[in-house]
């Protein structure tokens, strides 16, 4: 698993990889698949029952940080066009993975509701509107306007790398890209805008609000890649104060979650609580999750030795290929729920669980494989066209 694992130039191919960022986004991505299993024991400790945030937010602020470092290399070397160029192929991609999950998702969604007889699966899922009217669902799907439930992170996706298409002009300028960013957040959730979906109502996931933790990590992805260790340098009063912050909160969402300390709430207090939205990513998530990368970030060297070790090795790699890991969690997650529905004892707890992590980490590592071979593949076919070798000449080379 460790020669899979990549730790040398990331996509864009500035500067060494960050191990980090894998590191959490494969964390991110395992919550993920937790959390969308109801009765799911596990989902009690993930980072969503302790924080005004959770693994979304993490997901977009990596990936915001991710972009800012591969395209932000492609912007510096061939220019603006060959980058927006890159993040359209991309989009392309994202937009194809998303409606193969959303048909194998349906079908395996209607096949338990017709095995198990369960017709709360498609009230719950919002999957209802196929047995209504099935070919305008499918066509509000293609345009993305019909988002089942656990459907809508990829959608959030699609549309934030079109918004970092005319963005990329200023990836350079990071400060001015977060100020952008964030007039446009405060204008989104003052006037209360958001994307429309075929049955009214806006997106689950607002892409008008959550650019902004998107543009954040791209401007941190764009520093970093300029060689800044640390864009936002280390302060002992900043710390504390994300360290209170988070504890904060901490305490405020424990006690929310329980009855107990619930009637001894202030009355303000309740409210401002159930006013925390995340469709509209509130300013109490967005700090939160910057206040946790601020500190992990500082905490956590670059070269860490751990992120090298084998008890981070599965996570790393399931984040350094996140687009299958995601749309297998998704599919495997409905499996786990069915499967928790039967027995929720702790045998089925731990089988679920474990079944879904080692899945995950199977297909990261297939990816891993076909995409180092692959990549070998095409050094071979390079050193051949510049030597003018036939290619079992070219093998001698390489292995020379």
């Amino acid at each position: 698993m460790f020669g899979l694992v990549r730790s040398g130039q990331g996509r864009g191919g500035g500067g060494s990889r960050d191990l980090r960022a894998d590191f959490f986004r494969g964390v991110a991505l395992w919550f993920i698949f937790i959390n969308h299993m109801p009765g799911n024991w596990l989902g009690d400790y993930t980072i969503r029952n302790y924080a005004f945030c959770d693994a979304t937010e993490a997901f977009v602020l990596l990936a915001g940080y991710g972009a800012g470092l591969a395209y932000g290399a492609m912007l510096d070397r061939q220019g603006w066009l060959f980058a927006s160029a890159a993040v359209l192929r991309r989009v392309g991609t994202l937009y194809i993975a998303h409606m193969f999950l959303f048909v194998v998702f349906t079908a395996q969604v209607g096949y338990s509701v017709a095995a198990l007889d369960n017709m709360a699966y498609l009230d719950e899922l919002a999957l209802d509107a196929f047995g209504e009217q099935p070919y305008r669902a499918l066509l509000e799907a293609l345009l993305l306007r019909f988002q089942p439930a656990f459907l809508d992170i990829l959608p959030l996706y699609i549309v934030l790398l079109l918004m970092l298409m005319p963005a990329l002009a200023l990836l350079n300028r990071p400060r001015l890209l977060i100020t952008a960013s964030l007039a446009i957040y405060v204008a989104v959730r003052l006037a209360d805008v958001n994307l429309p979906t075929w049955r009214g109502g806006g997106w689950f996931f607002n892409p008008l609000a959550w650019q902004a933790l998107f543009f954040i990590g791209c401007a941190l992805g764009s520093s970093r890649r300029a060689g800044d260790p640390a864009p936002i340098p280390r302060s002992r009063a900043l710390m504390a104060a994300c360290a209170a912050l988070l504890a904060m909160g901490a305490v405020l969402v424990v006690a929310w979650q329980r009855p107990e300390p619930l009637p001894y709430l202030p009355d303000w207090v309740a409210s401002f609580l159930s006013g925390v939205d995340k469709a509209g990513l509130h300013p109490v998530r967005l700090l939160s999750i910057l206040a946790l990368a601020y500190l992990l970030g500082h905490w956590i060297d670059r070269d860490a030795a751990w992120l090298r070790g084998a008890a981070a090795a599965p996570f790393v790699l399931m984040g350094q290929h996140g687009l299958p890991v995601f749309c297998a969690g998704i599919f495997l997650s409905f499996v786990g729920r069915v499967a928790l529905e039967q027995s929720e004892g702790w045998p089925m707890q731990a089988a679920v669980n474990l079944a879904g992590l080692l899945a995950m980490v199977a297909i990261a590592a297939v990816g891993a494989w076909y995409r180092q071979r692959s990549g070998e593949g095409g050094r071979k076919r390079a050193v051949a066209e510049r030597t003018a070798l036939p290619a079992a000449a070219a093998n001698r080379t390489m292995a020379e």
